[in-house]
């Protein structure tokens, strides 16, 4: 059994040995005077910092930066990424879904568990953050279709078909073959479909996301990408691709990523160029915002850089390794650096003349959206 291709982010959770703390004061800016009142979704992310021991309980200063966040939901990743067994996959991805769930009820007043849109509505109204879960791989599947059934019965809502390699499904964005989906990956689409299950295509390579938008009968997204038109990557998403899947009614999210920016460590400017981009080419309805990052912000020290520049150095010799991943471009922005940081994103975005009603489609209204038209209970 080869040993599991874990994504960027987790395998910096992986490690433990990062020194990276949580900061106890942090520069916010003057709050978006229509955050309090907003939905507010993270299309990908999670509670915790990249100190976290995997599996550990969530610390009171995570707990407290969550709540201090104003995020109605979050999309977090369960499971693994890459060449990991499948039967280890599913388990591994179960055993993590019973993690959050356990979060949840040591903090019943901090968390509720999503597994509809009403869901989110309801912990808006309660003040609460929801837990949305998906799988960034089709690892855990990719061999028993049958096993999507039992991961949505449990709470799945989101799933990537492929990461950046190839898999059973399809090729991923790093794949030079760019081969698509493959006849078990159709497959797996119109199962995902017909459970209500959104289709996720962020890391799918170019022929795998234009097969699945076709393949799809419900809106697909890209949960967390950039616009190649602004800083041309893999990763990220051609005019082309925006405007397909906003035809299909779905949306496309930016992310925090250093990718943004050509491999140095972005800044909000950059998510916000790009986030206008996407305005431009597929229309306010279909932007949305997944940071790919923790909730609790970052202090970088020599052991955090140590660490991060080992974790980089071990994705290029694992072959998954994106290009304009260097050992300094760091996955999160100096400005929005606090749990506040879509608050700050929002304002900044009013600052540049976008109206409120934009602005709140863009920070979880679009996504509530889609995720109405695709989820069942």
């Amino acid at each position: 059994m080869t040993a599991p291709m874990l994504s960027r982010r987790t395998v910096l959770l992986a490690t433990g040995a990062t020194a990276l703390t949580l900061s106890t004061r942090w520069a916010h800016a003057a709050p978006w005077k229509g955050y309090g009142n907003a939905i507010v979704i993270d299309g990908l992310g999670g509670p915790g910092s990249l100190t976290a021991e995997p599996g550990a309980p969530l610390t009171e200063a995570h707990i407290k930066d969550v709540r201090d966040s104003g995020l109605t939901a979050v999309l977090v990743t369960i499971g693994p990424v890459g060449t990991t067994a499948p039967d280890e996959a599913f388990k591994d991805a179960v055993r993590s879904m019973l993690n959050m769930d356990r979060e949840i009820a040591r903090h019943p007043d901090t968390f509720v568990r999503i597994r509809t849109a009403a869901d989110i509505t309801a912990a808006k109204k309660a003040k609460r953050t929801g837990l949305i879960y998906g799988v960034q791989d089709g690892v855990a599947f990719e061999t028993d279709l049958d096993l999507l059934a039992d991961l949505h019965l449990l709470g799945l809502r989101v799933v990537q078909p492929t990461y950046n390699r190839r898999n059973l499904l399809g090729d991923g964005c790093m794949e030079t073959a760019n081969a698509g989906l493959s006849r078990t990956g159709i497959e797996a689409i119109e199962r995902l479909n017909s459970l209500g299950m959104l289709v996720d295509l962020s890391h799918c390579g170019r022929q795998t996301s234009a097969d699945a938008i076709r393949a799809s009968k419900q809106p697909v997204a890209f949960t967390h990408t950039g616009a190649a038109a602004v800083a041309d990557h893999p990763r990220h998403r051609t005019d082309a691709e925006l405007r397909a899947v906003a035809d299909k009614g779905g949306v496309s999210g930016v992310f925090v990523m250093p990718y943004l920016a050509g491999g140095k460590q972005p800044t909000g400017a950059d998510v916000v160029r790009h986030l206008e981009h996407m305005i431009n080419v597929a229309g306010e309805d279909h932007v949305s915002i997944g940071t790919d990052g923790t909730v609790s912000p970052a202090v970088i020290d020599q052991k955090y850089k140590d660490a991060f520049a080992d974790t980089t150095r071990k994705r290029k010799e694992a072959g998954i390794a994106a290009p304009g991943e260097t050992e300094d471009g760091y996955l999160f922005a100096n400005d929005l650096n606090t749990p506040n940081r879509l608050d700050t994103l929002a304002q900044m975005l009013a600052d540049r003349g976008h109206s409120s009603t934009r602005i709140e489609k863009i920070l979880g209204r679009n996504l509530l959206r889609v995720f109405s038209e695709v989820w069942r209970g």
